[in-house]
């Protein structure tokens, strides 16, 4: 693995920190070393063991060899960047969350990062405090915070909210933990219209600030991946809902066309 900015001389590279930080191992890339200092001490006074490479190229080594609990990922790396780093680990089934570092003005390039399975994202000018903040919220949807065994149903489509396992007529789906978090607060409520203010605080946890595109797209993401299984639809000029589904629909609803 290269070298990286502000990794421990006391260490050797590619290894990672002691495991006394119990919240998990974050992997940072980052190839400014100011800000990934930053990221490792705020990251660290959080409880999180942190690991941090300069490039692409050793984020995928990181990635694979020290199996990070999250990863918070600059889209503005050289040679390789942090677009190309996402879709190469969804690419070889590493579903690892994804927490985007980007420009302020890369709208772009953050709807392309959404669309390949990033959980999340901020802008630069950050604070450190708002990162750390999103990131947990990225892994309690990961670790599915549950208390007692839940399955959802919507026709073929089952939801364990236990094991976070999608299935279409017993066929597994891969969601990220945003995608998975998104979908079973709609199934939880069928029928509820939710507004795209509504989504960011109650699935995201934050203020409206991002903007409803950032929902948009993980719909069209969760759309994508379960096609007619999917039971999301679009209440025009308001947000979204669930379908009711035949196990949720009261006696003498016909439910929608078929």
């Amino acid at each position: 693995m290269s070298s990286q900015p502000g990794t421990s001389a006391d260490r050797p590279p590619g290894v990672a920190e002691p495991p006394e930080h119990g919240r998990g191992l974050v992997l940072v890339v980052e190839d400014e070393p100011a800000i990934a200092d930053v990221l490792r001490l705020n990251l660290r006074a959080a409880g999180y063991g942190v690991e941090v490479v300069g490039d692409g190229a050793s984020a995928l080594d990181a990635a694979r060899d020290l199996r990070p609990s999250a990863i918070v990922l600059d889209i503005g790396l050289p040679v390789l960047d942090g677009i190309e780093v996402c879709r190469r680990l969804r690419g070889r089934g590493d579903w690892t969350p994804v927490l985007f570092v980007t420009a302020r003005d890369d709208e772009v390039d953050r709807i392309v990062g959404l669309e390949l399975g990033a959980d999340d994202y901020v802008t630069k000018p950050f604070s450190p405090r708002e990162l750390v903040a999103r990131l947990g919220g990225v892994l309690r949807r990961t670790r599915g915070e549950t208390h007692a065994p839940e399955v959802l149903h919507y026709g073929e489509l089952t939801l364990d909210l236990t094991s976070h396992e999608v299935r279409i007529a017993g066929r597994e789906i891969a969601l990220t933990a945003t995608e998975f978090d998104l979908l079973s607060h709609l199934l939880r409520r069928p029928g509820v219209v939710f507004t795209r203010e509504q989504l960011l605080s109650d699935v995201w946890g934050y203020a409206a600030t991002a903007g409803g595109r950032t929902v948009d797209v993980h719909v069209a993401q969760v759309r994508a991946k379960l096609g007619d299984a999917s039971p999301i639809r679009t209440v025009r000029s308001v947000g979204y809902a669930a379908e009711r589904g035949p196990r949720d629909r009261p006696a003498g609803d016909p439910g929608r066309p078929s």
